[in-house]
């Protein structure tokens, strides 16, 4: 039953997730982590850092690591968990796949035209919003800590938060190293 729930959920996720694999990830938690309970808030965010991490697309890759935890913490066994991987990787990538084969001819064919490019306007506002929604999403206390349980952890999460951002968005350095910078600094800091 988890192998038909996980096609079908992420077969939705791959038919509405405009805006590639980082518009998607707030679907993905939502519907592993608040609707279907397969994961908790804890594995997704290593999840996204994983996907991150590794090559290819982020969506693909976090559909992959969700299939086969979701699986694998419903109480199978690691080659069913594998083919959990498969069956929600297929699923989030079927409805693209079958969409463009289907639809290149004409959107070659059309792509100039006024109603498509109004088409395109007003879905660019709505990947920013689905960017932000899984942003603000993950941005909880499983994530940052408490300031009044955990208060170390809280200020080093907000300072590796801050850096991180600041890293990437103003100085440009490179993602996985960012990634790998805050790694050890957890490491140092937290551990």
């Amino acid at each position: 039953m988890i192998f038909l729930e996980l096609f079908y959920t992420f077969f939705v996720i791959g038919l509405f997730g405009f805006g590639g694999g980082y518009g998607m990830l707030s679907l993905i938690q939502t519907q592993t982590v608040s609707i279907h309970h397969w994961l908790t808030t804890a594995e997704f965010t290593n999840i996204v850092a994983i996907s991150q991490m590794t090559p290819g697309p982020i969506g693909i890759n976090s559909a992959t690591y969700c299939g086969y935890a979701a699986v694998h913490n419903a109480g199978y066994g690691e080659a069913m968990a594998v083919l959990g991987s498969a069956t929600a990787t297929f699923a989030l990538v079927l409805p693209s796949f079958v969409l463009m084969v289907l639809i290149s001819k004409m959107f070659m064919r059309y792509m100039n035209t006024p109603a498509v490019q109004s088409i395109f306007l007003g879905l660019r506002p709505t990947v920013v919003g689905l960017l932000a929604a899984a942003a603000l999403m993950l941005m909880n206390r499983e994530n940052f800590g408490s300031m009044y349980d955990s208060p170390w952890q809280f200020f080093i999460s907000i300072a590796l938060f801050v850096s991180t951002f600041v890293g990437t968005y103003y100085i440009k350095i490179n993602p996985i190293k960012m990634i790998c910078y805050a790694a050890f600094a957890g490491l140092v800091l937290l551990y």
